[in-house]
């Protein structure tokens, strides 16, 4: 609470918390995605804070035995100073190789999350193809595919080349079908169910869909008659019990009961990830600290700022609507304190 988490400033990290955090995750049956959007990467917390998470996180894992992915990126660019050409996408494809050695070398699965620098140099399709065809080919382990769309982070507009999703969608299916052996799976944030069960339907046999739909993500992941997606979502960082759940019952067989919990947490996550979707972060903190999980209500950068006090009261309202308020006395209590501070209640 006493760091310098101010816009702009390096991410001072309660590392305690943030590490228990990753436990209570890992103790409801649950892996862990390291370092990616939900740990506010790319928004307060930069590479160096990032590749300390992910030495911190994968020692964790590796003392309880807990699964973990961790994301790999080029954030440790300047997007200001980027070469053009020929130039940026070598100075891009070195910054990747330099974090998937990190990830790798910790022993995590990496995400090969998608870049706001290559979406600054790159000048066609095939300088993705080229970047993350090299990526492939030289990949020890299979990896996974990070597609983020725009509603996430602005500066990943046109990605894959261009603006028609149809047209993004035939690269990158492109780029798995060549070596599909080297890809574990694809992470799909668009927020568009319907185009993710095509997507996944296209896959290459043996490579998994990740959902990253907040939205629709209950139908997805239980699935139907062709297939169903795998978990990879922000959202599950608040739900965990309720998502463990819901898996426990398709361990089971059980898909109906399986539906119906994760039917019962979809308005909650609507609410956090509702436009601007980018500050979903805001509400994941949120029902951290409410549920005593964090000392206060501060994030990196300053970004706690980013949603609007009627905004948190209703994802609080919808939190102890779906159940997930762990002592609903301790929440009731700060919540009552925000909203003193807020100059709503006197």
């Amino acid at each position: 609470m006493l760091g310098e988490n101010v816009p702009g400033a390096p991410a001072d990290v309660d590392w305690e918390a943030t590490l228990a955090a990753r436990h209570r995750i890992w103790a409801s049956g649950l892996g862990v995605a390291e370092a990616m959007d939900t740990a506010q990467r790319g928004a307060g917390v930069g590479w160096t804070q990032a590749a300390e998470l992910v030495r911190r996180s994968t020692a964790e894992a590796r003392s309880c035995g807990g699964a973990i992915a961790a994301g790999a990126g080029t954030d440790q660019l300047d997007l200001t100073a980027l070469p053009s050409g020929r130039a940026g996408l070598d100075v891009v494809l070195r910054a990747y190789r330099e974090q998937l050695a990190l990830v790798t070398g910790s022993g995590a699965v990496a995400i090969v999350m998608a870049s706001r620098a290559l979406a600054a140099v790159a000048r066609s399709a095939d300088d993705y193809a080229e970047v993350y065809g090299a990526l492939l080919a030289e990949a020890d382990a299979p990896v996974i595919l990070h597609w983020l769309g725009p509603m996430f982070d602005p500066l990943l507009a046109g990605y894959w080349g261009g603006s028609d999703v149809a047209a993004a969608t035939e690269v990158f299916l492109r780029i798995v079908r060549e070596r599909p052996e080297k890809v574990d799976g694809v992470k799909v944030s668009l927020l568009d169910a319907e185009h993710e069960v095509a997507l996944r339907r296209a896959l290459p046999p043996g490579v998994r869909l990740y959902t990253g739909d907040d939205f629709h993500y209950s139908g997805l992941v239980v699935g139907d008659d062709t297939g169903h997606s795998d978990a990879l979502l922000g959202i599950f960082a608040a739900i965990h019990p309720a998502a463990s759940a819901a898996i426990q019952a398709l361990d089971r067989d059980d898909p109906s009961t399986a539906r119906s919990i994760l039917d019962g947490t979809e308005p909650l996550a609507r609410a956090v990830f509702e436009r601007p979707t980018f500050h979903y972060k805001t509400g994941i903190a949120f029902l951290s600290w409410l549920n005593g999980h964090q000392p206060g209500f501060a994030m990196a950068g300053g970004l706690h700022a980013g949603r609007s006090v009627p905004h948190l009261a209703e994802v609080f309202r919808l939190a102890d609507r779906a159940g997930l308020l762990a002592d609903p006395d301790l929440a009731a209590a700060r919540m009552r304190s925000f909203l003193l501070v807020s100059g709503v209640v006197a």
